[in-house]
């Protein structure tokens, strides 16, 4: 296994998370019985990219993909730059949230949210959430929008001052009638993956406002934009993909210290055996997230 290490995994919920059980015998950083945490992913540190830090565009970017088994081999590369140790007081369950924590922080990194700002989050599944409780750890006046009152209700606990629910067609303009002088928000941040939450929130923004396009949408797909809207309010759109080596130790940092509680996210748990009854629970929108315990 030479630069390979083996890990059971107790918890799974979106990311890495183990004891070791057996050690490469050029591993040096990890011992048998460690608990780790690590990301899904690692960059190549040397491709065009890479070189000047641009971590997620790594055009080499090597993947971790596999989830919900008792065993898993960490390649050497990912073990050496994405496996971090989980502090003694931080429970397995909360170490899950690592990965699409440390996704949320590179999109907040990618915009300019100052004291005071009024932000739009759409769609609070567990990532918009998180936009939610970080943009109101910014000093942001956070405004939710979903089709769920059971996840606006959530988004109310994680720090949203109003929310609005995303079924009336006019929402958007509806969260432009509740910020100052109707003039719209100061950022809005799309956390769903459909072109047409991109197109709301371009068109609940303010003039000179920023737009986050986070959400992945499905291959072939486009958004329409009011061209004369773009340019005369000059509108600043931004995509975000994936996470880095630094927003993934940010984020167990921030998990570590309770700035962001990671059980707050955690609904329940289901063993493994009933990993598809979680996936739907999820899918009917019960519940943040649940953690599978073997």
């Amino acid at each position: 296994m030479n630069n390979k290490k083996i890990f059971i995994n107790p918890v799974w919920t979106n990311v890495c998370q183990y004891n070791a059980v057996e050690v490469g015998k050029n591993v040096k950083n990890f011992k048998v019985g460690d608990r780790a945490v690590g990301a899904n992913s690692v960059p190549c540190f040397h491709c065009y990219f890479c070189k000047r830090k641009e971590y997620s565009l790594c055009e080499n970017l090597q993947y971790l993909n596999g989830a919900y088994a008792e065993y898993i081999v960490i390649p050497s590369q990912i073990l050496k730059y994405n496996y971090l140790h989980i502090p003694d007081d931080l429970d397995y369950k909360e170490a899950a949230l690592v990965e699409p924590l440390a996704c949320v922080l590179h999109g907040i990194d990618e915009i300019n949210i100052k004291l005071g700002d009024t932000v739009a989050v759409i769609g609070c599944g567990p990532i918009g959430l998180m936009f939610v409780k970080l943009s109101s750890l910014k000093g942001a006046r956070v405004i939710a929008a979903d089709f769920s009152e059971y996840r606006l209700k959530q988004a109310e606990k994680f720090g949203a001052v109003k929310t609005i629910n995303a079924s009336y067609k006019d929402y958007p303009q509806r969260i432009k009638d509740i910020t100052e002088e109707s003039k719209g928000v100061d950022v809005a941040i799309e956390a769903t993956g459909y072109p047409e939450a991109w197109e709301n929130a371009i068109n609940m923004i303010r003039p000179g406002g920023q737009v986050l396009t986070f959400g992945g949408t499905k291959k072939g797909t486009y958004f329409k934009i009011d061209c004369v809207k773009f340019h005369y309010e000059e509108i600043k759109i931004k995509a975000v993909y994936h996470h880095t080596p630094y927003h993934i130790k940010k984020a167990l940092d921030i998990l570590a210290t309770r700035q962001v509680d990671g059980s707050e996210f955690i609904t329940g748990e289901y063993p493994l055996s009933k990993t598809i009854d979680a996936l739907e629970s999820i899918g009917r929108q019960e519940g943040i997230k649940y953690a599978i315990i073997p």
